[in-house]
């Protein structure tokens, strides 16, 4: 579809999904505001994923750790050292770019339009971490990070959680949370950004080659079979194997989910099977024992961990992208109902008639109990339909004379328009089984 990411974004702003951030001050690059559709999208996005990923399975709990954490933690990853990338700055404007990337290219566009001829620096390495001042005292104040990634929180409370739990290996720990990076060239909306949102899984598994890749399989599975579930087009899907220069020293395995976005196919999650790196670099740098006792084998070893990391923010985006449909001049979200930030509209025929609006609102409030519902009474019928269906609510409800009569409504499917009338007794019963199909 021509132009697609400059429709979606201003969909995205007009309709309360995602705005710039900070913007009356002029905004900060790389950073977003998610509006009052956004933020139900992402709620929707983390609840689906936490209920297949914890609640579904019989051997992964939940945690949540701190954003800021002991530097000596960053140390351990790795990430001090080797978190950089080699940039190189454009010596007009000062930007930072990859070398030999697109968006190198493309800036030297930007400039030859205006007849300038760019000369860039030699690459220099720059850390991605972000790095935050603790204390009260100017001068004296401790550096620590932001975290670069939400993993090492799970790693570093690993004795914790067995030592309060009854896990038995194999099982895993789930986390949904905000992690921040030193983005040199954000870019694509919010695919890339300076502060994000990840929903990661480590699944702790014995030291063993077949057993760990049959988990690596299964969860490879789990994570692709999660996208298809909630509505991503099979086509725009595809499973990618990291190269063996792409791959970290110390990983067995490494796959990403990719989408096929309209600026290429783009990562949207990554599958790694890290062996047993973080749990014995963080007994290395604490000095503390991060093995695991097996008490059927008597045998004492530290765990290899099996990784599902995929972003909030992507997953977002794609979720969008993939929704984005356009009929004549009707813009639709065909949101999978689990997503969808509105399940159901309700509005009077005629907001200006007493009694419409007063049955209208008897029956908002009584479907508010048990679905997520949005009122609206602006404009005429037909404007209302189309506001909802870029919003993405799959069903609207309209109350009108007839109602007052016969104690039934009028429900429109978005995808559809298809429009039939269901007695108000019945309304539940038909909603529960059109948005669980």
């Amino acid at each position: 579809m021509e132009n697609l990411m400059e429709k979606l974004v201003s969909l995205c702003k007009r309709r309360g999904f995602i705005y710039p951030g900070s913007e009356i001050y002029g905004g900060l690059r790389g950073t977003w505001d998610y509006g009052p559709m956004g933020s139900e999208l992402k709620f929707n996005i983390k609840e689906e994923w936490w209920k297949t990923m914890v609640k579904e399975q019989e051997d992964v709990v939940g945690v949540s750790a701190s954003i800021l954490m002991n530097s000596k933690v960053w140390e351990a990853s790795g990430h001090t050292q080797s978190f950089t990338d080699p940039l190189i700055e454009c010596k007009i404007c000062h930007q930072r770019f990859r070398e030999n990337q697109e968006e190198q290219m493309e800036h030297e566009k930007q400039h030859s339009k205006k007849k300038e001829k760019v000369e860039w620096t030699k690459p220099k390495k720059f850390n991605l971490l972000v790095e935050a001042k603790l204390g009260v005292v100017e001068g004296e104040k401790n550096t620590a990070y932001l975290r670069g990634e939400i993993t090492q929180g799970v790693h570093v409370n690993f004795k914790n959680i067995l030592n309060s739990s009854r896990l038995k290996i194999p099982f895993g720990v789930a986390q949904i949370g905000k992690a921040f990076r030193n983005e040199i060239t954000p870019g694509n909306f919010t695919y890339r950004s300076i502060e994000f949102e990840q929903m990661e899984l480590q699944y702790y598994v014995k030291p063993d080659e077949k057993e760990s890749m049959k988990q690596y399989d299964f969860w490879k599975k789990v994570r692709m079979d999660w996208y298809k579930n909630l509505g991503i087009k099979k086509s725009n899907l595809r499973f990618r194997e990291h190269i063996k220069d792409e791959l970290a020293h110390y990983a067995k395995a490494a796959w990403d989910i990719e989408y096929n976005t309209p600026f290429d196919w783009k990562e949207l999650e990554g599958i790694h099977h890290r062996g047993d790196w973080d749990l014995s670099r963080h007994q290395e740098f604490s000095g503390q024992d991060m093995s695991y006792f097996d008490d059927e084998t008597k045998t004492k070893f530290i765990p290899w961990v099996i990784e599902t990391s995929g972003g909030v923010d992507r997953a977002a985006l794609f979720f969008l992208i993939d929704a984005y449909y356009e009929e004549g001049d009707r813009v639709i979200l065909k949101l999978h109902p689990k997503l969808a930030p509105y399940k159901v509209a309700v509005f009077p025929l005629l907001a200006n008639k007493p009694k419409l609006a007063e049955k209208a609102r008897e029956i908002y409030i009584d479907l508010k109990k048990e679905f997520s519902v949005i009122w609206d009474d602006r404009g005429n019928i037909g404007k209302r339909y189309f506001s909802q269906d870029e919003i993405g609510t799959p069903y609207c409800i309209t109350i009108d004379f007839d109602t007052l009569k016969k104690d039934d409504v009028t429900v429109r499917d978005r995808d559809t328009m298809k429009q039939v009338r269901i007695k108000i007794s019945e309304l539940k019963d038909y909603l529960n089984e059109k948005l669980n199909d």
